[in-house]
Formats: C-alpha cells, sequence, structure tokens
C-alpha cells in the first residue's frame, strides 16, 4: 500500500474527526483534494443541512481540481437529499481519480455512487484505511441500517465492582481525568439516558462539562414509568438548552404527566414490558426522531434492563483501584443476572486505555 495515499487518506479522517458529534444523522467525512503530491483543497462536513467534505475541498482547490485526486472517508452521495449529489460535484469539477475508504451503508447510496463515478470515467479505489472509517462513523453505521440509535452504556466503579457504598454514597469512586472523559462522550451523542432513580437520589444537570472547550449538551432521557419524578429536579432547571424526554407507561397518572409538563418536560408514552417501559419500543421512537446514539448513564437496575432488551452497542467501563466492599453495596449491573455462563453476553474488540493517573478504561461491543 502506497505511504503516501494513506497519508491522504489519514488526513481526511482527521479532518472528519474534528465534527464529532455535530453531524447526525448523517456522518462523518472528511476530504482532500491532491494534485502532482501536494494537498490543494481540504473540507469536511460540519452539520447536517451544509454543504459536504467533497464540496468543502472542491471549493477549495477551485479551478486546480481538474485533473486531481480526492480521497474521502466515505463513498460520496448520489442522490437528493438535504443537499446536492456529491458525485456531480465531482465529475464537473474534472476530478480524476478518487480514492474511497468505505461504501457507505445507507442503502440510497451503498455502492451507486462508485459506480455513478466508474460510468463517468473516473478511477476509482476503495478500502483504503476502510476499517478506521467504519470505526469513525460507528453511530452512523448502526443507525441507517436499522432506523435505532447506536447505545453506549458507561459506568464507573470501583476494584471489587461497586458504583457506590452501601450507604449510597458514590461521588466520586473514579478520577477527574475519568469523568471528564466521560462528558467528553456526552459531548458526542445525541441524548443521554437515566432512570428515575438516578434522578431521585444524585439529582444531575445531565449536562457537559469539558475544561477547554465548550461543549454541547445532549438531551436529557428519563425512565419514569409512572411520571414521578421530582419537578423541580435539576435537569429542569435553565442550565441547558437541551430538551428533556420522560419516557412513560400507559399507566402513568395523567395529573403526573400535566406536572411534568408544565415543567418543561417532553413526554413520551411507551409500550410496555413487565411494567416497565419497553427498551426497544423506546428505541424506535427516538431513531424515528433521528437521534441516532444514546449514552446510558444509569443504575444497575437500568443497566441490567437495557443489556437484557438487547440494546446496547457498546460499553465503556472506568475502574478505579479502590475496594469499597459490602454484600449489600450496589454494582454496575443489577436485574437477576444470568443463570448460566453459557448465556453471559461477551465484549468484542476490547480496549484497555490507562487513564491519567491511577484509573484505567474498559471498552468494547457487545
Amino acid at each position: 500500500m502506497d505511504e503516501a495515499h494513506v497519508a491522504f487518506m489519514r488526513r481526511a479522517l482527521d479532518l472528519a474527526r474534528r465534527a464529532t458529534g455535530r453531524t447526525s444523522p448523517n456522518p462523518l467525512v472528511g476530504a482532500v483534494v491532491v494534485k502532482d503530491g501536494q494537498v490543494i483543497g481540504e473540507g469536511y462536513h460540519r452539520k447536517a443541512g451544509t454543504p459536504h467534505a467533497e464540496v468543502h475541498a472542491l471549493n477549495a482547490a477551485g479551478e486546480n481540481a481538474r485533473g486531481a485526486t480526492l480521497y474521502v472517508t466515505l463513498e460520496p452521495c448520489c442522490h437528493w437529499g438535504r443537499t446536492p449529489p456529491c458525485t456531480d460535484a465531482l465529475i464537473n469539477a474534472g476530478i480524476t481519480e478518487v480514492h474511497i475508504a468505505e461504501v457507505d451503508p445507507n442503502p440510497k447510496v451503498a455502492g451507486k455512487g462508485v459506480r455513478q463515478l466508474k460510468e463517468a470515467g473516473l478511477h476509482v479505489h476503495v478500502g483504503l484505511c476502510e476499517q478506521a472509517a467504519a470505526d469513525l462513523n460507528e453511530i452512523y453505521r448502526k443507525y441507517i441500517q436499522t432506523g435505532v440509535p447506536f447505545v453506549i452504556l458507561k459506568t464507573a466503579m470501583s476494584l471489587d465492582g461497586k458504583i457506590a457504598t452501601v450507604s449510597g454514597e458514590s461521588q466520586w469512586i473514579t478520577s477527574e481525568a475519568s469523568r471528564q472523559r466521560g462528558h467528553e462522550v456526552r459531548d458526542e451523542v445525541d441524548a443521554i439516558l437515566v432512570g428515575r432513580g438516578t434522578v431521585e437520589r444524585d439529582n444531575p444537570a445531565l449536562t457537559t462539562r469539558l475544561q477547554n472547550r465548550h461543549g454541547q449538551d445532549a438531551i436529557r432521557i428519563v425512565l419514569d414509568s409512572y411520571a414521578r419524578i421530582p419537578t423541580d429536579a435539576r435537569i429542569f432547571n435553565a442550565e441547558s438548552e437541551a430538551g428533556v424526554i420522560i419516557a412513560v407507561t400507559p399507566d402513568a397518572p395523567p395529573e403526573n404527566v400535566v406536572a411534568l409538563q408544565n415543567a418543561g418536560a417532553e413526554i413520551v408514552t411507551v409500550p410496555t414490558t413487565d411494567r416497565k417501559v419497553c427498551f426497544k419500543g423506546l428505541m424506535e421512537i427516538l431513531g424515528r426522531r433521528e437521534i441516532t446514539s444514546v449514552l446510558i448513564e444509569g443504575g444497575g437496575e437500568i443497566n441490567a434492563s437495557a443489556i437484557a432488551a438487547g440494546i446496547v452497542d457498546k460499553v465503556m467501563c472506568f475502574i478505579a483501584p479502590k475496594i469499597i466492599g459490602g454484600r449489600n453495596a450496589p454494582g454496575p449491573i443489577g436485574g437477576d443476572g444470568f443463570p448460566n455462563l453459557s448465556d453471559v453476553p461477551h465484549l468484542r474488540r476490547i480496549q484497555v486505555t490507562p487513564m491519567p493517573g491511577t484509573d484505567f478504561l474498559i471498552q468494547g461491543y457487545l
């Protein structure tokens, strides 16, 4: 594999990452225009409804784009969506060669863009840095193929698997560095989900607080079957302009629903599973609203229900080298548990990352 080709595609990937958390429901895409071994234009998709990466790169290159090579992290679109087709822009600009990291999983594209470019006489190569491009858009890939959000379950615990002491104290088990990484994840997702117990116990704002830059707040979602959370909870205050969705069951008392609506919440009624909000039903509702990613930051019962429902795609577990102890101290996964080891979910593609200080982050995919 030519090192120059790889270097240009890596540059395109780096550009795409600049918009992490900002392009939903669209993918992250970066593009670089090269001529005579030199970059003459580059760009990345910044937000849904704005020009795509290829257009930014072509505009930067101008007339010099004629006869040049384009490196792009995702197959150029060939259909009208919020913006015109990028394949037409490439053909009209006189690009003669295109290197594409991965084919777009969107059924509206899915190889059609590659075919259109080839039919126009362009030399097209697919697969350069393909895995890196797929990892970059793991949220988009899940959403565009299934119509439901990519779900991340994040938890923080002690070395002996406790998320709080027996008295309920949990702030803070992990380090400041680990908590900052958690806020970075909040900045990258469309929504944060917790249960009623977390709101009543910890009264969190569920906002994004980053040390070095301004972050964006995700939509706050609370599972509250009977609409019983207090209306003076911090999620309703003016700390954030992000919306609040309370997911209730059809059995929620109307007067409770009205009180939460008056506090500023949007109520979403979801079918039940064992008299609780059905996770799969909720994910389908969120998907129809173009919410492409959800970060679960709940307690043990919410986490257990999410795993049992089969909605979790990725697990992030921060582990602090502390021993809390206590047979009644809560752990990160509650519920009834799996009776047989043969039924236990296994993580794959595991990464173990030392955090600054003493904590570790273990993450993988279900």
